[in-house]
């Protein structure tokens, strides 16, 4: 069999079925609808199986194969969805390109072709860099291709930092559903992410000694995370007792997946709160911190940062630390100046 057709096949694709040069059974989809490319492609390629075993050629690796390795090896990242959604806007671009192919006027129309779309610099910068990941991956460690172009990202504005006021809290609070109330208030009283919120067990919390874990495998940093818990946060873990056997947060009997909900960005709006994220409470708990005297290294710890640069961006916050070396510049007043006569007074004038 040379190229055929799957029954069923919603893609309605060619695929390619041969015996290469060396014995091996090569299968895989031409995506193409079209059956003279396919044919095509099939005779490429059992072309290139006969000079690799005969002539000693290297072998050409497409985008595709390079992506199907990629995603069997990162297949434990976390943000590996993240970057599926990246790779399924760029395979209509790289499809059956080898990887020698994706050079800089490549990614250059990527880019191009995503800023089309609308999308911020932040989201377009993700996408190239996945698939600079990817060909970096294919070149340095795989040697399926050359090196890899030198890819300029594009220009991102500093990172936000959007907190509320405990004001504004006040009045969010009341417009919230109470599924989102109870987690609103922890992520304030904990820091903690979004995830680490909604998929919060109660194995993970003991209640008399007021401390719960992030273990290193939830963790966003990939080291665990001591949680002290306050009085409000405490509040909150009794309010939620009893609801469920495993899960502390639950609506209606069921764990909660995600928080950032249209009852959540309703009651943004119904609050005349703009503006702001689901994360941005994180943001809000940290500020709190700094502006209550909390030192920068210590809310490094309580926020599981990886490092302190992360926290920098609060220090802003607060300059009570720096009060004690604020006179530092102040003009020193001359002492023990002797008495000068009129006469020399008189002549310093001159």
């Amino acid at each position: 069999m040379a190229i055929y057709k799957r029954k069923n096949d919603r893609t309605n694709y060619w695929y390619i079925d041969f015996i290469g040069a060396n014995g091996e059974r090569i299968r895989r989809s031409a995506c193409t609808e079209d059956k003279q490319a396919a044919q095509e492609l099939h005779d490429r390629l059992k072309a290139e199986s006969w000079r690799i075993k005969n002539v000693g050629e290297k072998p050409t690796y497409t985008w595709e194969d390079a992506v199907v390795r990629y995603l069997s090896e990162q297949s434990e990242k976390r943000s590996l969805e993240t970057d599926k959604f990246h790779l399924r806007w760029v395979d209509t671009f790289l499809r059956g390109k080898s990887l020698n192919e994706i050079n800089k006027q490549v990614f250059d129309k990527l880019k191009y072709e995503k800023l089309k779309t609308g999308v911020s610099n932040a989201t377009v910068n993700r996408m190239l860099a996945t698939v600079r990941k990817i060909v970096n991956e294919a070149a340095n460690e795989w040697e399926w291709c050359d090196a890899p172009p030198v890819v300029k990202m594009l220009t991102e504005p500093q990172s936000r930092v959007r907190w509320l006021t405990h004001a504004e809290v006040d009045r969010l609070l009341v417009e919230l559903p109470q599924h989102i109330n109870v987690m609103v208030r922890f992520s304030l009283a904990t820091g903690l992410r979004e995830r680490n919120v909604t998929h919060l067990e109660w194995s993970q919390i003991d209640m008399d000694r007021r401390c719960a874990w992030i273990t290193a495998e939830q963790s966003k940093s990939k080291k665990a995370i001591a949680v002290p818990l306050n009085t409000d946060a405490l509040a909150v873990l009794r309010e939620q007792r009893g609801k469920h056997e495993t899960n502390v947060f639950v609506y209606q009997g069921n764990p909660i997946e995600t928080a950032n909900s249209k009852a959540w960005r309703k009651a943004l709006v119904r609050a005349g709160i703009e503006d702001f994220r689901w994360h941005d409470l994180r943001h809000t708990w940290a500020s709190w911190h700094v502006q209550n005297g909390t030192p920068l290294n210590v809310l490094k710890e309580l926020g599981g940062w990886a490092d302190l640069s992360m926290v920098m961006r609060y220090a802003h916050l607060s300059s009570e630390h720096l009060a004690e070396y604020a006179t530092n510049s102040a003009r020193k007043v001359a002492t023990n100046v002797p008495h000068l006569s009129h006469q020399q007074k008189m002549r310093r004038v001159k």
